[in-house]
């Protein structure tokens, strides 16, 4: 009889697939006059994962966002964008990248004079040429996706609730059909059942339409609920990342104390 023998067990008998950066930021530099914001700093981002982007209050959390959308000026550093270097891009390919990015920042940044359905009609009049039918009928679809009735869509930002605000902004980020979405403090001013149903919604799109997402947040329930993977930033650069668990077990003073605090506790225990 012929012996069979095995393959050793100490040898992987396939290399694990690599991960898709879909953002790739390397040695970033920031400063505004003589005050330097991101020293350095490098990260990615892959494909179809929702990352949390955490750190002390003012460290520059939104600045990377900024940076990334081009709103802000880096001094040093290249940042990819769907494998492209966003220094290299002429007018016309910025824009083709830029219909793929949508955005919600803090405060919801709604156009006070429009109405809702007029805010969220603001990239489709931007980047496409659409009549005003189609652009109503893709509005309704907007509100229906964030949980919103189209009936919103008649009432000025300054009549909604800050929840309301934030499902309106949410709609029109993804106005384009987005491949990245950026969220910039989501749950930000909202009630722990206002945060944990906006949290929900943020894991169904994803789920739903194969999202990338980059959410800047200092919410313990969103980075235990919804991310993926987390990165903390720290004196410019990113000091840690990796899952919840590796968050839990860094060694890194800052994230040590963010993650084993008294507002933590509770959800350490039930991991």
């Amino acid at each position: 009889m012929d012996q069979v023998v095995s393959p050793p067990t100490d040898v992987p008998t396939e290399a694990p697939p690599a991960r898709d950066a879909i953002i790739a930021a390397k040695d970033i530099v920031v400063a505004f006059g003589d005050k330097t914001i991101l020293n350095g700093l490098s990260l990615d981002v892959y494909r179809g994962e929702i990352l949390g982007f955490i750190g002390p209050s003012g460290a520059g959390k939104s600045v990377l966002t900024r940076t990334i959308l081009g709103l802000n000026k880096k001094s040093a550093g290249t940042i990819e964008v769907f494998g492209h270097d966003l220094d290299t891009l002429n007018d016309v390919q910025h824009r083709a990248v830029e219909r793929r990015w949508g955005v919600l920042f803090q405060q919801g940044a709604l156009f006070s004079s429009l109405n809702c359905r007029q805010n969220v009609q603001v990239p489709m009049r931007e980047y496409l040429k659409l009549s005003q039918n189609l652009m109503d009928e893709l509005a309704a679809m907007k509100f229906q996706m964030v949980g919103l009735t189209p009936d919103v869509g008649d009432k000025l930002p300054s009549e909604l609730s800050g929840g309301m605000i934030k499902r309106v902004a949410l709609a029109r980020a993804l106005a384009l059909d987005p491949d990245i979405l950026f969220l910039d403090e989501p749950t930000s001013g909202l009630d722990p059942i206002g945060a944990g149903d906006f949290d929900d919604l943020i894991a169904t799109l994803q789920k739903t339409l194969g999202l990338t997402v980059f959410m800047v947040t200092h919410d313990l329930g969103s980075l235990y609920s919804v991310c993926d993977r987390i990165a903390a930033l720290g004196q410019g650069k990113i000091v840690a990342q990796g899952t919840i668990k590796d968050m839990l077990a860094s060694e890194q003073p800052w994230v040590k104390t963010y993650f084993h605090g008294k507002r933590a506790e509770a959800m350490n225990a039930k991991l």
